[in-house]
This record gives C-alpha cells, sequence and structure tokens, in this order.
C-alpha cells in the first residue's frame, strides 16, 4: 500500500516538473521555441507515460485526431497557393472600402461568430489568408492575430460543430445543439465584440515595416507538406499531453470550488480544453459551475500558443513565437478572466 501510495506521489511530481517544463523552457531555450512541435510531443509521450495512460487506445487516439486538422490545413494551403493572387486581391478591396481599422474589427468580430458554424479550423486558415496579405508591421500582424483567435476559440465553442471542447460538453450533459448557444452566449457573444473593437484600437493600420515573414510570397508544394506534418505532430503531443495529465486532474482538480476551478483551468492555455471538459464536466454539476468552468477554459485558451486549435495553425503558418504570443496574449487574457470572474461571482 505504501510503495503504490509513494509511486503515486512520485508519478505527481513527474508531472508537475513536464507542466513546469512545457510552461517554461518555448520561453526560455530558443531550440525548444523553433522546435515546438518535437518538444511538446516529447513532454506528451512522457506525461502519459509516467501517468500509466500510454497503452494502445491512447497511441490510436493520439494518431487519428490530427487528421482532420492536418487535412484541412494541407488543402487550405493548396487553395491559398493556387488562387493566391484573387485572394489577395479581395482582401486588399475589402479593407479598402472599409477602412482598414474598421476592417480589423469587423473581421474579429466576423470569425469569431462563424467559427461556430465554419468550425475554428477553418476561421484560423481565413484570418491566416487575411494575415498574409494585409501589409502590416509585425507587432500589429501579432497583436491583430491574437485578438482573433481568442474571438475564434469563445465563438467555437458555442455549438458542437465549432470545436471538440463544445461536441465533449453537450455529449457530457446529454443537452441539445443550442444548449452551449443559451448558458454561454450571452457571455461570448459581448466577448467576441469587445475582441473587435480592442483590435480596432490597438492595430495600426497599414504600415509595412516588416510584417511576419510569410506576406506576398508563394509557398512551395514542399513547404505546405511540411508545415501539415508540423501541425499532425502538435495536435499529437497535445492529445498524448491531455491524457497524461488526466490522473493528476481528478485527484487534485475535480470536486473543487466553481471560483478556483475557473482560476485553474487557465492551464487550458497549454493542455487540450478539450481534454479537460471531458475530466471535468458532470451532469451532477449545477448550471453556474458548468458555465464559470466553460469560461475558465475557453477564455484562457487564446493566451498561449497550445491552448487552442486556432492559435497553433495561426503561430505555426505565420511564423509568431511563443514569447511573441505570450507578451500580448497573457496580458489580454488575464484581463478577460478578471472581468469575467467578477460578472460570475458578484452579477
Amino acid at each position: 500500500m505504501n510503495n503504490c501510495s509513494e509511486k503515486g506521489i512520485w508519478n505527481m511530481i513527474g508531472l508537475i516538473i513536464i507542466l513546469l517544463l512545457v510552461l517554461l523552457l518555448p520561453f526560455l531555450v530558443k531550440k525548444v521555441e523553433h522546435n515546438l512541435e518535437i518538444f511538446l510531443f516529447v513532454m506528451g509521450i512522457a506525461a502519459s507515460t509516467i501517468s500509466g495512460m500510454m497503452d494502445l487506445h491512447l497511441i490510436e487516439k493520439a494518431l487519428i485526431d490530427p487528421i482532420h486538422i492536418t487535412l484541412a490545413v494541407f488543402i487550405a494551403g493548396l487553395i491559398c497557393k493556387w488562387f493566391q493572387k484573387q485572394i489577395e486581391k479581395s482582401i486588399l478591396w475589402g479593407s479598402k472600402k472599409l477602412t482598414p481599422r474598421l476592417f480589423f474589427a469587423l473581421t474579429v468580430i466576423l470569425l469569431g461568430l462563424i467559427s461556430s458554424i465554419i468550425t475554428a479550423i477553418i476561421a484560423a486558415i481565413v484570418l491566416v489568408i487575411i494575415v498574409n496579405v494585409l501589409p502590416l508591421d509585425r507587432k500589429s500582424e501579432v497583436r491583430f492575430t491574437v485578438l482573433a483567435c481568442f474571438s475564434i476559440g469563445l465563438g467555437a465553442a458555442l455549438t458542437p460543430i465549432g470545436e471538440p471542447l463544445a461536441t465533449i460538453a453537450i455529449s457530457k450533459l446529454n443537452e441539445d445543439f443550442s444548449f452551449l448557444l443559451q448558458l454561454i452566449g450571452k457571455d461570448v457573444v459581448p466577448a467576441v465584440i469587445l475582441f473587435g473593437l480592442l483590435s480596432f484600437f490597438l492595430v495600426k493600420p497599414y504600415e509595412d515595416q516588416g510584417g511576419l515573414k510569410s506576406e506576398n510570397k508563394g509557398e512551395s508544394y514542399k513547404e505546405i507538406v511540411v508545415r501539415s506534418l508540423k501541425i499532425y505532430l502538435f495536435v499529437m503531443g497535445l492529445t498524448f499531453l491531455g491524457h497524461g495529465f488526466e490522473p493528476f486532474i481528478n485527484e487534485y482538480v475535480i470536486g473543487l470550488s466553481p471560483s478556483l476551478l475557473y482560476w485553474i483551468n487557465m492551464i487550458s492555455a497549454i493542455l487540450d480544453n478539450a481534454t479537460l471538459v471531458a475530466a471535468e464536466v458532470s451532469p451532477a454539476m449545477d448550471i453556474e459551475t458548468i458555465r464559470a468552468v466553460l469560461l475558465g477554459l475557453i477564455i484562457s485558451g487564446g493566451m498561449l500558443i497550445p491552448g487552442n486549435i486556432p492559435n497553433i495553425i495561426s503561430a505555426g503558418k505565420l511564423n509568431i513565437t511563443s514569447k511573441e504570443w505570450a507578451a500580448f496574449g497573457v496580458p489580454i487574457g488575464l484581463v478577460f478572466m478578471a472581468v469575467y470572474f467578477i460578472l460570475l461571482t458578484v452579477f
């Protein structure tokens, strides 16, 4: 009994060390930052092995789960290559007709709202196409991308079509298609509009001072394939990582108060939020607890690159580093977390 208990303690220590490595190394070590997909893949295997979750079922799941997003990214890459000129002209025409700042705001709002219908993956791919065309300086492009990904991550959670988090939540709660829209729609829609307004004020209009290194440059077929494979490896690593932390979540997270769960769920900035929903959400919870859990997960998901599928796609395609994303994404995310915490607990 003591041996089992001691083994469990060492397993938890190992998982905590992995969590700290995942949080810190991409910011401290350049080799890790430049090879984030491989790093997360290794950390995922380590976490699932230490926790005893590694089995044939998990391996099969990790091999299958990334296929959908990988194919979407690959096909979108081909479409962008084949129709690059037409797409560029359409986006530039729209931005000039609306004025740049209004175009930024409406793009962020529209992508957030329709992501629940077209999926977060497609919305992120559309975002990348738009960012590639607009001749913005690097700081503005990073800000625009991060704000749009926050918006997409929030909006996609409103229907089971939008992203896996919503699909799993509705399945576990045995609710209908419109349940999440009714539960958190009143929270999500104003947030999406706020992210649009922030892009209006925080993203500068066209000042071409060396933007992200992919603008207006046609990709080779090799680059499209390599990027798609990187996305596959990235999502595979996150699957291992999320399931590897299930024992940790079951032991120390489930059963906590809604307020604590809300803040603890900031770990979705580096772990798969769908896995966290699968572990945490239960039909036995009251509605306000479910609301707090979901909002904590979807808001914090935009803070770091591994937090959400749109972040992974956009950062990979636009060469946004972990430091660049976190420098803007973390403060924005913390502000929104604080505002919604007050709304949840006071009002």
